[in-house]
């Protein structure tokens, strides 16, 4: 639109300075300034908005532009029709083009056959040329405007068809995981249940086997419960993008997280010195790292256990000390009545999810038997702070 309104003002001063120059001249058939400038202005400005409104913008000059060439103000009238017809062809199509094109004709005609001055066939020459010029431009600029908004469109549609396929691709891959985990959830529930069975009939005939049995039964469920946390795992990540996420916990959290471990039955004792401001990674790290460890504490250590936690930070380095006092690493035949064996052994996934996390941050992570009995966690987190 401004370069429009650019051109727009240029058509109107050169009419301006042609009906100037006119004035200086004493032309007898011009009018005074106060009709022939109103009417120039007004022949020029819907020009301004021909491409948001091509019909009207046409039409309008079309209608001003009798009166403009009637009092002879200059070549606006001629310009103004020639820029209206290009434009409703190129942004109003081929049949408004056709119905503007013979309103035009009409009105040339009807105004040649009034002032009847001049060669008639020569106008009729120089209006036909103007018009096929103008009709040639505009279907020119209009096919190439219509081939790249089609263009544009089936890159659309493309773009569109892609991320479909990838969330279709995505779909049925997630799909193939969630039936094979299925499938070997199945399978561990269903040994489970054979175990069970065959342990409730040899409780009392034979104990060492209905305690293997036991046995047997503890891990498959772990196993169990490690593929049905990779299913779940599978399944959030197919959440919406606009849906709310719950804000991360950090180091600050673990107090909170002691609270609760206290509420659930195992006294935990806290220490944490001033951490200062740490990178969000290693604040996470840190509070999961706890939470695992109280987590194996609630589940394992047994009754009576209790726990505690310190927080160290030296300089640049945060260290992690989860430790309690019941039962450490066992015999796999366990007496009755007696705590079952740790889960933070080698290939353990609590031991292994902390280790991951240690290590992405340059940590350390060591995990075994405490010195005075019971079990302990130590991490150390390098603390890496923006410059």
């Amino acid at each position: 639109m401004a370069g429009d309104s650019v051109l727009a003002v240029l058509l109107g001063l050169f009419d301006l300075m042609l009906f100037v120059a006119d004035g200086f001249a004493e032309v007898p058939e011009l009018p005074p300034w106060y009709v022939g400038i109103p009417v120039i202005v007004a022949m020029v400005t819907p020009l301004v908005f021909r491409r948001k409104s091509p019909l009207w913008s046409a039409y309008v000059v079309l209608v001003i532009s009798i009166v403009h060439a009637a009092l002879m103000l200059g070549i606006g009238s001629a310009a103004g029709l020639a820029m209206s017809i290009y434009s409703v062809v190129v942004y109003a199509g081929r049949r408004q083009g056709v119905v503007f094109v013979g309103a035009v004709v009409v009105a040339s005609a009807v105004q040649l056959l009034i002032e009847q001055s001049g060669d008639i066939l020569i106008s009729v020459l120089f209006l036909a040329f103007g018009i096929a010029l103008c009709w040639t431009l505009g279907e020119f600029v209009g096919a190439r405007r219509a081939y790249d908004v089609e263009v544009e469109a089936r890159l659309h549609l493309l773009e569109t068809e892609r991320d479909q396929a990838t969330r279709i691709a995505v779909a049925e891959e997630r799909g193939r995981i969630a039936r094979e985990l299925h499938d070997v959830v199945a399978h561990a529930v269903s040994v489970m249940v054979v175990q069970a069975d065959g342990a409730s009939y040899a409780i009392r005939s034979n104990p060492e086997l209905a305690q293997r049995a036991l046995q047997t039964i503890s891990e498959t469920g772990r196993g169990a419960l490690g593929e049905l946390r990779a299913l779940l795992d599978v399944l959030r990540n197919d959440r919406a993008e606009g849906e709310p996420r719950v804000p991360q916990p950090d180091a600050h959290a673990i107090a909170d997280l002691a609270e609760r471990m206290r509420a659930a039955g195992v006294p935990v004792t806290l220490e944490t010195d001033e951490l200062g401001d740490l990178p969000a990674g290693v604040s996470l790290a840190a509070y999961r790292i706890v939470q695992e460890s109280l987590t194996n504490t609630l589940k394992h250590a047994g009754r009576g256990a209790t726990a505690s936690v310190r927080l160290h930070r030296t300089g640049d380095l945060v260290e992690v000390l989860v430790s309690d006092d019941g039962a450490g690493r066992l015999p796999q035949l366990i007496p009755a009545g007696r705590a079952t064996p740790r889960l933070a052994v080698p290939g353990g996934n609590g031991l292994i999810g902390m280790r991951e996390r240690a290590h992405v941050y340059g940590g350390t992570l060591e995990v075994g038997p405490a010195p005075g009995g019971g079990w302990q966690v130590r991490a150390a987190l390098p603390v890496r702070l923006a410059q």
